[in-house]
């Protein structure tokens, strides 16, 4: 049986056999000595995200005394679920993503962790613990935004909407050229989105970017 530990766009942990292209946590232990979660679904607002390998590191998964390993099809759909990039295995896009924190509200250099994990935290869950989505006009979203679309999770990438799926995106349909969109993934992400990080997205959504017209 698959662990429990594959995190979709909208902040959900689901047991799925496909793996994913990124790994991260939630601050610490979520995990029981038999590897399945408790009601916890954070051990603190430091959600993060992190390469799969780095500096020949060895790692069990949920073991007795580590903190629980997430995985993320890729670095999009993490930051639709409202983790950032790690500040240790992922130094360059951890600076570069705070800057343009930083730079999205006129400031100069980078901004501060505690910060940025305090915004998120706000900006990702509504009060019962359910993904927060917010309207955004859909023709002015960056690409690598989630929105939702016919009540499934959907990247902006171009002039399309591709579906989210564990194993990959799955179909694509035209981004529709006015009106409002939910956006799942956080406002002030977004935001970093607009002033140019690029997040890595599957192998999929490369594919379908090609085949656009």
């Amino acid at each position: 049986m698959p662990l429990q530990n594959r995190v979709t766009p909208l902040g959900e942990i689901v047991a799925t056999p496909e793996r994913g292209t990124f790994m991260g946590n939630r601050g610490g232990r979520m995990h029981r000595p038999d590897r399945t979660l408790t009601r916890r679904r954070w051990a603190s607002k430091a959600w993060i995200t992190c390469r799969l390998a780095f500096k020949e590191r060895q790692r069990t998964l949920m073991s007795p005394r580590s903190y629980t390993e997430l995985f993320f099809l890729d670095e999009a759909t993490a930051l639709a679920a409202g983790h950032r990039p790690c500040a240790e295995c992922r130094r360059g896009d951890f600076n570069r993503f705070m800057t343009l924190w930083a730079r999205q509200q006129g400031r100069e250099g980078r901004a501060y962790v505690a910060e940025v994990d305090d915004v998120l935290h706000a900006e990702r869950l509504a009060a019962d613990r359910s993904k927060r989505p917010h309207p955004h006009r859909i023709d002015t979203l960056p690409d690598g935004t989630f929105v939702l679309h016919d009540g499934a999770p959907h990247l902006v990438l171009g002039s399309h909407l591709l579906r989210w799926s564990a194993a990959g995106y799955e179909s694509a349909v035209a981004r529709p050229a006015s009106g409002s969109a939910n956006v799942v993934t956080p406002r002030h992400i977004v935001g970093v989105l607009a002033m140019g990080y690029a997040p890595a997205l599957h192998a999929t959504a490369r594919d379908f970017a090609q085949a656009q017209p």
